[in-house]
């Protein structure tokens, strides 16, 4: 760091003057250029890592920019040289142009990859590489200015001859005239930022009584990602399917499309799981879509990688004309997978002045592909982004059949200044349901805790039936809320807490079998003592523990449930296990060995299984997760030590978390405070907004619970708060 902090004054970050009308003129490198030998990276996490793989794969050296808080990231230690380039705030680092080409100047890099995201699509930033005799790996600046301003992009698209969505796509951003817009238009509308994406900004209007409210949310949150408040209106589609294509061009002419995915199933406007080919397509359907993403990229003198989104109509069969990304997207990993080609390396022989590797003619689709968005979320609270520690990452095995992409480690902290996924888990099939079949068994085995995450929503997407026929529309999630979001019912609960205290009783068996393993001072257990005690010797009977955990249940946002359990050491390694309110009848499990770090096989009444566990220790907690087949459970102890027999009749099995103070209202995530609407001693409304909380440039308005007078409302615009600390409460009339 202090080398970083020398090498900045030594090269002071140099201004540069605002931008006009970008020059056409390729940024990439003429013939007679040299190739490509170093480049920088402006980015981070998980696409940073995937340029570093494919650079390294061609020989290319690479350089990592990183923040304070990414100072021992992944994609620091993978690239061969890093700079430090600003503090933890996006503005000041990755969105920090004069920063990141400066970084560039002082370690003499040939070219800079923009990656996705921060500064992919910010057409100054590719003007200024050109300026400084970088070579920009993306498309030219004129062509993101273009289609970057997504009003700018339907009209070019139309005069095209590319259908387009019903809309306001103007640059009038006057509050009555956008009103006035909206109602030409036709409720429901759909505010969406002019520039940028993601889904970050949008706003789903039903009616004119929410417009304003929705108009002034989607500005600011379209400010603070993209730094434009900006925003077009267009018709909303009710039953819409999100649908792109990668198209890819050189700097001689040459333009192709690399099929299709869907992108349908999303939540809070964002994608989850894509895939290609896309299901339920006809031949005929696919090649028009081509075209149009053809004709779309030829329009703006497109080359390098891009991807022209469409929206599909279910019910007439339309499609329109959405947005045109002018980068690599996240999900390219799935196009990747189907047409067997490095659509990094392409855009670097792109950037070095080659042509396209294959015409349009030699690229063809083999199988199916899934590609699953693995995020730091709680998905009961609303899918709201989470941050912390992965005290526990262990991501399935990768092959020729199955990727994971990723930027962390375990250790790594998901932090709140930046978008919260962890990991893109990639699977092919030589069909849908061959594809189908391994992307629910990786999912099955991707471990993560610490940080609560969609793994268990993810699973229950892919195996619902009608994901399954391929029935899949952007409101998916919606539509079948009742089957992905259950309410809150005893005999549902009843039912998975069944599931979770074989879970409980599996878990104890194993840490058991591991201290006694240390206590013997042997090497077979590894995750050490974990309540602090071996069994000791007994005459003419056998040890028992009690020990109390409490479930958490990660599908509904509910309460912690005790669950008791007394394991009695038996001869050879045996332990009988029993659940102590008898509703679960006892289970022998012996032969515990362990293969390899936190990994188990044991026998349970005469059944081999395989077992991983984790534990950590958070907020004097103690936090037991176990994965087996398809199944994960997470477990809470009190840190204390075991009791053995003679208090098994005495010990204390009340809950000891502290409930919070009636009437109170926590923050839903980790956050910063962006706006608060009311004062303290203020009346308000059930429902009533009081305060905006932004993490990952998403807004989270937090509301009234009921009707009363707000109390200990000290919240000021700027102050970052933790997730479930108090910020005001609600004291009844």
């Amino acid at each position: 760091m202090g080398i970083a902090r020398i090498a900045a004054r030594r090269f002071p970050l140099k201004k540069f003057p605002p931008l006009t009308r970008p020059s056409t003129s390729s940024s990439t490198a003429s013939p007679s250029s040299p190739p490509i030998e170093k480049i920088l990276i402006a980015n981070r996490g998980e696409i940073a890592c995937r340029v570093i793989r494919s650079a390294r794969n061609l020989g290319i050296k690479t350089v990592a920019v990183y923040s304070e808080v990414d100072k021992n990231a992944l994609h620091v230690e993978q690239a061969d040289e890093a700079v430090y380039i600003g503090p933890a705030s996006a503005r000041s680092s990755y969105l920090n142009a004069s920063a990141i080409l400066n970084a560039a100047r002082r370690t003499k890099a040939h070219a800079i990859h923009p990656g996705y995201g921060f500064l992919s699509e910010n057409a100054e930033f590719a003007e200024h590489c050109k300026t400084e005799g970088l070579i920009f790996i993306g498309p030219p600046a004129s062509a993101i200015l273009d289609m970057g301003d997504k009003s700018a992009s339907k009209r070019i698209m139309s005069e095209a001859g590319v259908p387009v969505v019903p809309g306001y796509h103007g640059y009038e951003q006057d509050l009555d005239f956008l009103k006035e817009e909206a109602d030409r238009i036709g409720y429901p509308i759909l505010v969406k930022p002019a520039r940028g994406g993601g889904g970050k900004g949008m706003r789903i209007v039903l009616g004119p009584d929410g417009f304003v409210e929705s108009l002034l949310g989607a500005r600011r949150e379209a400010a603070a990602s993209f730094g434009n408040e900006t925003v077009l209106l267009e018709k909303y589609i009710s039953r819409p399917r999100h649908i792109e294509v990668q198209v890819f061009g050189d700097t001689h002419g040459n333009v192709v499309h690399l099929y299709e995915r869907d992108c349908s199933i999303q939540r809070r406007h964002q994608k989850i799981i894509e895939e290609s080919p896309a299901p339920n397509l006809t031949e005929e359907l696919r090649c028009h879509l081509g075209q149009a993403a053809v004709s779309a990229a030829k329009a703006v003198g497109y080359y390098n990688a891009g991807t022209v989104e469409f929206i599909m109509d279910t019910l007439s069969g339309q499609f329109f004309f959405l947005e045109m990304n002018t980068r690599l997207q996240v999900e390219h990993p799935v196009t990747e997978m189907v047409i067997g080609q490095d659509l990094v390396e392409w855009q670097i022989r792109v950037a070095n002045g080659e042509t396209l590797p294959l015409n349009q003619s030699q690229i063809s689709q083999s199988g199916h592909a899934f590609e699953a968005r693995i995020y730091a979320e709680n998905v009961p609270k609303g899918f709201l982004p989470a941050a912390g520690l992965l005290n526990h990452y262990c991501p399935p095995l990768t092959s020729t059949k199955v990727r994971v992409e990723t930027g962390v480690k375990e250790g790594d902290t998901v932090s709140v200044h930046y978008d919260p996924m962890i990991a893109k888990l990639v699977v092919w099939g030589e069909n849908r349901s061959a594809a189908l079949v391994k992307l629910k068994d990786c999912l099955s085995k991707f471990q993560v805790a610490g940080v609560p995450t969609n793994v268990n929503f993810l699973q229950d997407l892919a195996g619902h039936c009608t994901f399954s026929s391929g029935q899949v529309e952007t409101n998916f999630i919606e539509h079948f809320k009742s089957d992905l979001f259950p309410e809150y019912n005893e005999e549902l609960v009843k039912c998975e807490l069944e599931d979770a205290k074989f879970g409980a009783a599996l878990a104890a068996a194993c840490i058991c079998e591991c201290e006694q393993v240390e206590a013997n001072g042997l090497s077979k257990g590894s995750l050490g003592s974990l309540w602090y005690a071996a069994p000791a010797f007994r005459i003419n009977h056998a040890l028992k523990r009690a020990i109390q955990l409490k479930w958490k249940n990660e599908r509904i946002d509910m309460d912690s449930i005790p669950v008791g359990i007394l394991v009695t050491y038996g001869k050879d390694d045996m332990y009988c296990v029993e659940i102590e309110d008898n509703s679960y009848p006892g289970m022998m499990v012996r032969d515990i060995t362990s293969v390899g770090k936190n990994n188990f096989k044991l026998h349970v009444d005469g059944v081999t299984m395989n077992v991983s566990l984790a534990v950590y220790s958070k907020d004097s907690v103690e936090h037991i997760h176990i994965w087996y087949g398809n199944c994960h459970h997470h477990f809470m102890r009190d840190i204390m030590k075991y009791h053995d027999e003679e208090d098994v009749q005495t010990k204390d099995k009340s809950d000891t978390f502290i409930p919070s103070v009636k009437g109170s209202v926590v923050a839903p995530m980790a956050g910063c405070v962006v706006k608060v609407l009311v004062e303290d001693g203020a009346m308000v409304k059930k429902g009533q907004s009081i305060l905006v909380l932004e993490a990952m440039k998403m807004e989270h308005v937090v509301k009234a619970p009921y009707e009363g007078c707000v109390r200990k409302l000290q919240a000021v615009v700027g102050q970052q708060v933790f997730d479930n600390s108090i910020l005001f409460s609600i004291e009844d009339k």
